[in-house]
């Protein structure tokens, strides 16, 4: 049985916060698993050693016994038996058992046993091979179980070493510790791991050098993604080589395939044509609305119809990992509609008169006020964006895979190629800035910055508040000032405006906020950026770029500066 690695952890690690709990569970799993271990039978075993005699000058051979587990019996004999007909099956199943017997007496003892014990009745046979697997079973589960406490120390002294305020989620670092570990596990010797960890750490130390200045570009575009992908695997690996509990992590090659769509282009096309379909049945229906229904009179109130298809695809690669089918999405595709589009039909119900002419019974006529219903019937379609929808659905692993998607485009720019984010994303697709020398003087300003630039090239995803789920604008304020000596948790557009103090355009200055509105449809402040001089403010765009407050939008869109207590 091949048997799980017990992780042998430093003094510092063991007393991390971050790695304490993991790591006592480790190691009590490690102590179970051993435990059952010992009971597994043992059989003795003889080695041949081959030496010369330097005295007679011949080769001679010394025996050498060894304890080893004994080999775990068949775990089909009694099915093997009650199936075959005849002795033919017994011959033949004991003929494969007596090929080990040489290997190990254990073996042969077990197997001698059950020649006699076949003519005694198969009822006796089964509760003998129950209790004989036993110890296997139990040695099986402890490791399964060991093997799962190690993964998570793994995991967390990874998410401790290497947090995830980069763009491979925590999904993909699983995914790729997991594989690593099982690499690892695989048969290497301790000395032939610390080697290959040496060495691969001196070319590691080398290649970061190299890729120190690329690494910066992460989520900023699809080159920009995979060498920053390759560059926190490869220092992750350089870091973790020397621990003692080192599992390497994936290469750069994890990085890659999981900012790509994993679909057939077949299915990718198809969902996004049954999304269109539905969308146009939609616009059928209200367009033949008044033909279809009958009221006195209608008004309508109603949104376009419309969605870009790489926001369909990365929501659908979030949701279902791997390589999904049309067929498979269909129930998601139908769930995103609903949440996506909103109809609803008012109809309102009044008391109205009309004159009617009458006669009476000496033939005069007179008129009458007639009283009739009269139904005035509302329509209403809300279009909550579909690129709203993932943080109302999704948990931060999905949403992180979602904005990686989105970031990369899911390497696919030839996929879509009508949608407005192709370009969007790219070489060059944010707008970059050199803030003067002097506005870095202050300290507090220069810490804010240095935060905010780390997300530069970022996509936008609604409700996004932490690098790993990426940023929507007020989440991305809320993270750099949270991160640069502040703590006012996690507000909204609104509630930062709240929080600071007005000031005039004359009077701005550097790591003052600035905030618009109406800039989508919502009450109050709508949007909110850093204000770093010279009329330029670094904001959670799409990307999170740096820009112009002097643009006709931005001018059309302005409320007010407002600047922050001191921290």
């Amino acid at each position: 049985m091949k048997r799980e690695p017990r992780l042998q952890f430093t003094d510092e690690e063991r007393a991390a916060p971050e790695l304490k709990k993991a790591v006592k569970k480790a190691d009590k799993v490690a102590t179970k698993a051993d435990k059952a271990q010992a009971k597994i039978p043992k059989a003795t075993v003889v080695k041949k050693e081959r030496g010369f005699d330097p005295a007679t000058g011949k080769v001679r051979t010394n025996l050498r016994f060894e304890e080893v587990d004994k080999k775990k019996p068949p775990s089909k004999l009694t099915h093997a038996v009650q199936d075959a007909p005849g002795n033919a099956v017994l011959t033949q199943f004991h003929r494969e058992i007596r090929e080990s017997e040489d290997d190990n007496v254990g073996v042969e003892s077990a197997h001698k046993l059950e020649e006699a014990a076949e003519g005694t009745g198969r009822l006796a046979q089964s509760s003998h091979r129950s209790h004989q697997l036993k110890p296997y079973r139990a040695a099986s589960a402890a490791e399964a179980e060991l093997e799962k406490a190690n993964l998570h120390a793994l995991y967390q002294k990874a998410q401790m070493e290497s947090p995830t305020s980069n763009p491979i989620s925590k999904w993909q670092q699983k995914q790729a510790i997991k594989r690593q570990y099982a690499a690892a596990k695989s048969g290497k010797t301790a000395e032939t791991t610390k080697k290959t960890a040496e060495a691969a750490a001196t070319t590691a130390e080398k290649a970061a050098e190299k890729a120190k200045e690329a690494g910066q570009f992460v989520w900023r575009h699809k080159k920009g993604f995979a060498i920053a992908a390759g560059l926190f695997l490869t220092l992750a690996f350089f870091l973790n080589s020397f621990s003692s509990c080192s599992v390497m992590l994936e290469g750069i090659g994890s990085g890659i395939a999981g900012s790509t769509y994993a679909a057939q282009d077949s299915d990718m096309q198809g969902a996004e044509a049954a999304y269109c379909a539905m969308e146009d049945a939609l616009q059928d229906y209200l367009d033949n609305y008044e033909s279809t229904h009958d009221y006195d009179e209608y008004h309508y109130d109603l949104a376009s119809i419309g969605h870009d298809p790489y926001v369909l695809i990365s929501i659908l690669s979030a949701l279902h990992p791997g390589e999904w089918t049309l067929e498979e999405v269909q129930e998601t595709l139908q769930m995103l509609f609903d949440k996506q589009y909103t109809l609803t039909e008012e109809v309102v119900t009044e008391v109205r008169y009309r004159t009617e002419t009458r006669t009476d019974s000496a033939g005069n006529d007179y008129e009458v006020d007639v009283p009739y219903n009269y139904y005035i019937c509302t329509v209403t379609l809300e279009n909550f964006d579909l690129s709203h929808v993932p943080v109302y659905i999704m948990d931060e692993e999905q949403l992180g895979m979602y904005a990686t998607y989105m970031s990369t485009l899911g390497n696919r720019p030839d996929l879509f190629t009508g949608s407005e984010y192709i370009g969007r994303y790219g070489e060059g697709s944010y707008t970059d800035y050199d803030i003067p020398p002097e506005a870095l003087e202050d300290e507090v300003f220069a810490a804010m910055i240095a935060e905010a630039e780390k997300y530069l090239g970022y996509p936008y995803v609604w409700g996004g508040s932490s690098p790993e789920t990426s940023f929507d604008c007020s989440g991305f304020v809320s993270w750099v000032i949270n991160h640069s000596g502040w703590n006012v948790g996690r507000l909204g557009a609104q509630g930062l405006y709240n929080i600071c103090t007005p000031v005039s355009p004359a009077n701005a200055r550097p790591g003052d906020l600035v905030f618009f509105v109406g800039t989508y449809d919502t009450p109050g402040v709508s949007h909110v950026g850093i204000y770093v001089g010279d009329g330029m403010m670094i904001h959670a765009g799409d990307p999170i770029s740096y820009t112009n407050l002097n643009s006709s939008y931005w001018q059309a869109h302005f409320y007010s500066y407002g600047r922050l207590p001191r921290p």
